[in-house]
């Protein structure tokens, strides 16, 4: 068997319980080492071969899989956050598929997630956004001309940007072309790791307060006034709203 685990966004803590069970107890791991915190890996029981994926092909990765079940081993296979976002993990489960080897995946937590938890800000605020972005720049890695950032800019919701702070002026620059340069915006590098650090500013600024920060990777940039103090209380708790679970009373 082959699991695909989801490491969290670097704090080891944020493990989910199976993750952590399922490394722990692991014949062979397979971890992006460039992006993991090895920690996550620290308590991995004798004998367990690890392998850093950061210098391997997809074919040698699917090698070490292979040659395990034949061996009767279990694989773990590490990715950062939770695998489902960049994790280029269809590809791995769609050659295992091919070999006729069984496979699960278990979730975890995200650096979007994460980074909302350091920040202590809601993605989803009433009346401010209940819609959120997650997307990245094109790089060597293509975007569909529709998911470009300036076509979701237009939506002023809440957005989310992987993989693309090394470019962060480009990236202000076709954000502006929607979104007013006062909307706040904020830096998060390595959400949840002990080197955490959070920049923020505005559009008009954010660029340079994030080259004076010395970022230039492993960070999400979030825009959106949701990072601002005006929004309306939520209808669950306001006493005059009525629900399935309570009446509402009269003012």
């Amino acid at each position: 068997m082959v699991y695909f685990v989801g490491a969290g966004a670097g704090d080891p803590e944020l493990l989910t319980i199976k993750g952590k069970r399922l490394i722990d107890n692991a014949d062979v791991v397979i971890y992006a080492g460039s992006l993991v915190n090895p920690a996550v890996l620290s308590d991995v029981k004798p004998g367990c071969v690890i392998y850093d994926s950061a210098g391997m092909t997809l074919e040698e990765v699917l090698d070490v899989m292979r040659d395990a079940e034949a061996q009767g081993k279990t694989t773990v296979r590490v990715h950062t956050g939770d695998s489902s976002i960049y994790g280029a993990i269809r590809e791995q489960l769609d050659a295992l598929d091919r070999m006729e080897i069984e496979h699960e995946v278990v979730p975890g937590v995200s650096s979007f997630l994460a980074a909302a938890a350091a920040m202590q800000k809601e993605y989803t605020l009433p009346n401010v956004s209940q819609t959120v972005i997650l997307t990245r720049m094109e790089g060597r890695t293509p975007v569909p001309e529709r998911e470009s950032i300036e076509q979701l800019a237009k939506h002023r919701a809440t957005m989310i940007m992987f993989l693309s702070v090394g470019r962060i002026e480009e990236l202000v620059r076709r954000l502006c072309t929607s979104y007013p340069k006062t909307t706040p915006v904020a830096v998060i590098y390595k959400a949840s790791w002990p080197e955490q650090k959070i920049v923020t500013g505005t559009l008009s600024d954010i660029a340079q307060k994030v080259k004076e920060a010395g970022i230039s990777k492993t960070a999400l940039v979030t825009v959106g006034d949701f990072l601002g103090d005006s929004y309306e209380l939520s209808k669950l708790y306001d006493k005059t709203f009525t629900h399935e679970f309570r009446q509402g009373v009269s003012e």
